[in-house]
């Protein structure tokens, strides 16, 4: 159950952040669940535009022969997610507030605290590029500019034994950058579309919300690295359930963390 304590972000006018119990991130995908299932054509065509897109991008990947990127830009959107989804969370939004759900609705959530949410989304695509760029620099560093076809990449990098240094590295590094990315993006991103709010208070309330909520927070984002991942195993189709899903739940998590005024 959740518990009463809150806690201020910066003063008393400030947004409060709620302390809930390890139940919670299950509530949220539950509840996620059903803002799925009820708005389910609307969540499935969304979440299919970002499942093409992807596949268009790694495909081009493919036929220029830069095997080396596919890797490091599949595990890249998770960091840009976020703020990707936002007409997800606002499809949440209505259907909280008993508000009609059409195809439209996932473009109108980008008229609301427009500013706010584009530069939100500049900071996590600075994250991106530095990913991309450390990526790159340490498939140089243990491989130089070696050439790979799709077969070689697969057999000498992923599933070589003797590369398991760079494929150690590497996820260390991804970690530490998506560890940074999910606290500052646990609840900013609904904060955002639902408060007329600056960024930095957003990303200050977000960063609050994982602070004082340290081993639930945990479970959510195993859970959201664990259904993502999946999404992109399956060839990215997976991403047409579970990329909605969590994102619906996200919202329920924002709500549920921040304390209404």
């Amino acid at each position: 159950m959740t518990e009463r304590a809150e806690i201020s972000v910066f003063s008393d006018a400030s947004p409060r952040v709620r302390v809930v119990g390890m139940d919670r991130p299950w509530l949220w995908l539950a509840r996620g669940w059903e803002d799925m299932r009820r708005a389910a054509r609307v969540s499935f065509a969304w979440a299919l535009v970002f499942v093409i897109a992807g596949a268009a991008l790694i495909g081009g990947l493919a036929a220029l022969g830069v095997y080396q990127a596919i890797l490091p830009v599949a595990a890249g959107f998770p960091l840009v997610a976020p703020s990707l989804v936002v007409g997800l969370y606002e499809i949440s939004r209505r259907l909280e507030r008993g508000e009609p759900i059409d195809f439209k609705t996932p473009l109108a959530a980008w008229r609301r605290n427009a500013g706010g949410l584009g530069l939100l989304g500049f900071v996590l695509g600075f994250f991106l590029l530095a990913w991309l760029r450390l990526a790159m620099l340490l498939f140089a560093l243990f491989f130089g500019t070696a050439q790979f076809t799709a077969a070689d990449f697969l057999s000498q990098v992923v599933f070589s034994g003797t590369n398991i240094a760079f494929l150690l590295v590497g996820t260390a590094i991804g970690a530490v950058l998506a560890a940074i990315v999910f606290a500052i993006s646990a609840v900013s991103a609904p904060m955002l579309l639902d408060r007329e709010v600056s960024v930095f208070t957003a990303i200050a309330t977000s960063c609050a919300a994982v602070r004082a909520n340290p081993r639930p927070m945990l479970l959510w984002a195993l859970l959201v690295f664990l259904f993502i991942g999946a999404g992109l195993l399956l060839a990215l189709v997976g991403l047409v359930l579970t990329l909605p899903l969590i994102a619906h739940a996200t919202w329920h998590a924002y709500r549920d963390l921040v304390a209404t005024d």
